[in-house]
C-alpha cells in the first residue's frame, strides 16, 4: 500500500524486520503516564522517523513481584495499573496524518505473572476466588513453565499502545478505543507495523502494558504481564489513506481492528473496514470485497475483557494477491 509523505512515497505492504536499527532517543521505565489525554505533557519529542528504545513496567506498576502472595494481589490497586512509557510527541504530525510504528524489537524482562482479580475478567462471575501464578523468564527465554506438564510459547507484545485522544478529559486506560490504546492483540508482535489516525497534534503515542504471552481473548483478565524494553520507530504519513481505528501488516497479513461495546458490532466493523481497505487500496469493486472477505478474511477476538469494549480483527493474507 503505497501513500504519499509529502516528500516519499512509504510502501506500507513492504517486509518489516526484527532486525533493530540504531536508536536514536530512549525512554526508562520511569518516564510513564496511565490515562489517555491530549493534556498530558510529552517526554519527549523527536522528527518523523526517529528510532526510539523505551523501558516499560508490567501492568502492576511494581505493586507485584516475582515474590508475590494472593495477600500481594488482594492489596492491588488499579489506580496506577498500565504505567505507559510517553507521551512522545512526533514532529508536524496532525489530525487526519497517520502514524505508523514499527516494532523492531521486542526484550522480554526477567519475570512474569498472571493472575485471576475476583470481579474481573470474562466468567468473573463464575470465577470469584483470587489467584496468582508467576513466572521466571528472560530475554532468551522460549517458554514459560505453567506446570510440569504445561510449557506456554512466548511471544512478547505490547498490551497498550496508541495516540492521545481529542479530549483533555482523563480517560482510563482499560477499554480499547479509536487511538489504540488497550487492544492486547497478540498478533501485534515484534516486526509488525501499526497504524493510528492522528488526533492530535504530534500525535502523543505511549506504550506498555507488555505481554510475554496471551491467547485470543484475555478471558481470565491477564496475560503473562511483565516488564520489557521496546525498539520502536515512528513515522508520519501524510497524504494517504485516513483510517478510524488502529491497522496493521506483518510479512503475511494486512489486518484492521474495531472496538465495540459487543463481539458482533466489533466484528462487523472489522469486516467493514476490510471492506474498505480492499476497495481503496486495492481497487476492489465493494461487492467483490465482501466475498473477498468471506473467502480469504480471518475475523479474530483479540479481547473481551476490557469493558465496557470488545475489540476484534481482521486479517486477510498478502499472498492472494499476484
Amino acid at each position: 500500500m503505497f501513500v504519499n509523505t509529502g516528500c516519499v512515497e512509504v510502501d506500507m505492504e513492504k517486509e518489516s524486520t526484527t532486525q533493530a536499527p540504531e536508536v536514536d532517543f530512549e525512554l526508562t521505565s520511569d518516564q510513564t503516564h496511565n490515562r489517555w489525554s491530549s493534556a498530558i505533557e510529552p517526554v519527549l519529542t523527536v522528527p518523523s522517523g526517529s528510532v526510539i528504545k523505551v523501558g516499560t513496567e508490567e501492568a502492576s506498576d511494581q505493586q507485584l513481584d516475582v515474590n508475590s502472595t494472593l495477600e500481594d494481589l488482594a492489596n492491588l490497586s488499579f489506580d496506577p495499573i498500565h504505567p505507559l512509557t510517553g507521551p512522545v510527541y512526533v514532529e508536524n504530525a496532525e489530525p487526519g496524518d497517520v502514524l505508523k510504528v514499527t516494532l523492531h524489537k521486542i526484550e522480554m524482562g526477567d519475570w512474569g505473572w498472571t493472575a485471576i482479580v475476583p470481579g474481573f475478567g470474562f466468567l468473573a462471575d463464575e470465577f470469584t476466588e483470587p489467584y496468582l501464578k508467576t513466572f521466571e523468564l528472560g530475554k532468551d527465554k522460549k517458554t514459560a513453565k505453567f506446570s510440569e506438564n504445561i510449557e506456554i510459547p512466548l511471544k512478547p507484545f505490547p498490551g497498550v499502545m496508541g495516540v492521545a485522544p481529542d479530549t483533555e478529559e482523563m480517560l482510563s486506560t482499560i477499554p480499547p478505543r479509536e487511538n489504540g490504546g488497550n487492544m492486547d492483540d497478540p498478533n501485534i508482535t515484534e516486526g509488525s507495523v501499526v497504524y493510528f489516525p492522528v488526533l492530535v497534534e504530534g500525535a502523543l503515542f505511549s506504550i506498555g502494558d507488555t505481554h510475554a504471552a496471551q491467547g485470543h481473548g484475555e478471558v481470565c483478565g491477564t496475560a503473562i504481564e511483565a516488564p520489557m524494553n521496546i525498539i520502536y520507530e515512528v513515522e508520519v504519513i501524510k497524504g494517504g489513506r485516513t483510517i478510524s481505528e488502529p491497522q496493521y501488516e506483518t510479512d503475511d497479513y494486512y489486518a484492521v481492528t474495531a472496538f465495540a461495546t459487543t463481539i458482533d458490532e466489533a466484528a462487523r466493523k472489522a469486516t467493514r473496514y476490510m471492506i474498505d481497505f480492499l476497495e481503496e487500496e486495492k481497487g476492489m469493486d465493494r461487492q467483490d470485497a465482501y466475498a473477498l472477505c468471506s473467502l480469504a478474511g480471518d475475523l479474530k477476538i483479540a479481547e473481551v475483557v476490557d469493558v465496557p469494549h470488545m475489540l476484534v480483527s481482521m486479517h486477510i493474507p498478502k499472498d492472494i494477491f499476484k
